[in-house]
């Protein structure tokens, strides 16, 4: 496979549903969208206002590869929280994207830029 790998934080999942995002915001074609196992349970465990936003973020969330937890995510994830004040579900996010030599896709720079080695981009300009 050719292109990039993307890991896309809940809050990209978000904006991509509301269509304030486009996915060609962030990826070309021969580019990989993933998710965290994390994103994924954040981004199906919302209470939604209705079926129709529901189906929207299940659509846009199976339209990814799940990252699943590995014993080298979960290992990179309990150094990340031992050198960094993060939470638990940000670390996980993290790691999976270290581990996989992907970009990081989040509105929320702030949360994992002390990371040494991530890549990070912002889409939403205003943020």
């Amino acid at each position: 496979m050719s292109g990039k790998t993307y890991i896309l934080d809940t809050n990209i999942i978000i904006y991509l549903s509301q269509e304030r995002l486009r996915i060609s915001d962030i990826a070309t074609k021969g580019d990989s969208l993933c998710l965290s196992i994390i994103t994924y349970m954040e981004s199906l465990g919302y209470q939604f206002k209705s079926k129709e936003d529901e189906i929207i973020v299940n659509s846009l969330c199976n339209s990814c590869d799940i990252i699943n937890l590995t014993k080298q995510i979960t290992e990179k994830t309990i150094g990340v929280r031992k050198q960094f004040k993060i939470k638990l579900s940000d670390a996980i996010i993290a790691a999976s994207a270290l581990v996989n030599n992907a970009v990081l896709v989040t509105a929320n720079i702030k949360d994992f830029k002390m990371i040494d080695g991530i890549s990070l981009i912002n889409p939403i300009p205003d943020k």
